[in-house]
């Protein structure tokens, strides 16, 4: 989503990938919660384990599409 610019696009086209990264985000962070949950589980009660770094990983992932979300919505007030 990095290469795209959010400058040549239209209204139509920022709103919905606004949409789409809003429901992206929400249900990509609940899945991450959960896996954190999930994870503090696993090492009390197994120990920890290579596997445990996952959720760790994935959060820049989330950051990006909170900033791409942050830039279309700039992108959109400017036009207004």
């Amino acid at each position: 989503m990095k290469d795209t610019k959010f400058s040549e696009m239209t209204i139509e086209e920022l709103l919905k990938n606004q949409k789409t990264l809003k429901t992206v985000n929400t249900i990509f962070g609940i899945v991450l919660f959960m896996l954190f949950v999930l994870n503090l589980f696993i090492v009390f009660m197994k120990g920890f384990s290579a596997m445990n770094v996952v959720p760790i990983a994935l959060l820049p992932i989330l950051f990006l599409n909170l900033n791409n979300l942050k830039e279309i919505k700039k992108e959109l007030e400017s036009r207004k």
